[in-house]
């Protein structure tokens, strides 16, 4: 089992970002040179019918930023989750709680990211042959949870104001809902949500579970919403308080923000860090 650890996104030479999720794969690097500061986002069309593996192969033949002489890899991997406090986590019991909670990942290997400021363990999972794919092409590869950095930012948003928070990350057709209380997790789960009307049923029906005050408390989604006018418009009949994040004016404008088709938690990394 690997932990990943702080990246420093300003020195110590470039590093390429590979972000696989279930059906997605994306490059991305910061700029350097004449160009100026930025981001620059290469997402790759998978194909259907192969591995993921399969897909990264290939890609580092054709894609445009595999083919720049990087020594240094981020691997950034969205798949379940299995939160556990960091003070009942055991590293040696890590495997078989993560393959017990979530059985059709047995052939992948389980990996974590402490999250000190929320006394939290993140257990997540890689395909072995993913990872090897990886190791064979860099001399340095870390691999992070792509979650990471979207909680450690929305952690260190919720303290703005008095107001309880539920927050919804949208990505890849799935909703990742979570709320914090002292510097810990409140609530912390992800739904199939490729559609709005699920989405919303989830959404409020979190809330109802955490028994936040429809005129008090706040809600905040962000990420690649489906219908998100709508949504909002039906969470405001039940909410006084709910809003859309926009990552433009959250970040202060960072060149970051202004990447198209970008991920949100792509974003909070190339900003905040993991």
């Amino acid at each position: 089992m690997d932990t990943s650890q702080n990246t420093n996104l300003q020195s110590g030479g470039r590093r390429l970002t590979i972000r696989v999720s279930r059906n997605s794969l994306s490059f991305s690097a910061l700029k350097t040179g004449p160009e100026g500061s930025g981001v620059t986002f290469e997402p790759y069309t998978v194909r259907s019918g192969i591995s993921m593996a399969a897909n990264l192969r290939e890609a580092f033949k054709t894609a445009e930023l595999p083919s720049m002489d990087f020594k240094r890899a981020m691997l950034m991997v969205d798949s379940p989750v299995l939160m556990v406090p960091v003070d009942m986590f055991c590293e040696p019991d890590a495997d078989t709680l993560y393959r017990h909670s979530f059985p059709k990942q047995n052939a992948d290997r389980v990996m974590f990211n402490v999250l000190p400021e929320l006394n939290s363990v993140a257990l997540f999972s890689v395909n072995k042959d993913l990872k090897l794919v990886v190791d064979d092409h860099f001399a340095d590869v870390r691999v992070n949870c792509a979650m990471t950095p979207v909680w450690k930012y929305l952690h260190q948003r919720s303290f703005i104001g008095t107001r309880s928070k539920l927050y919804g990350y949208f990505h890849d057709k799935k909703l990742e809902v979570f709320s914090f209380a002292q510097n810990r997790f409140k609530y912390c789960n992800a739904f199939d949500a490729g559609h709005a009307h699920d989405a919303l049923y989830f959404l409020l029906y979190v809330w109802k579970q955490l028994a936040l005050k429809p005129e008090h408390d706040e809600m905040h989604i962000v990420g690649d919403i489906p219908d998100r006018e709508w949504i909002l418009e039906e969470l405001r009949k039940f909410l006084l308080r709910a809003y859309v994040i926009n990552p433009v004016g959250d970040f202060n404008r960072s060149p970051a923000t202004l990447v198209k088709g970008m991920p949100y938690d792509l974003v909070a990394y190339y900003v905040k860090g993991r």
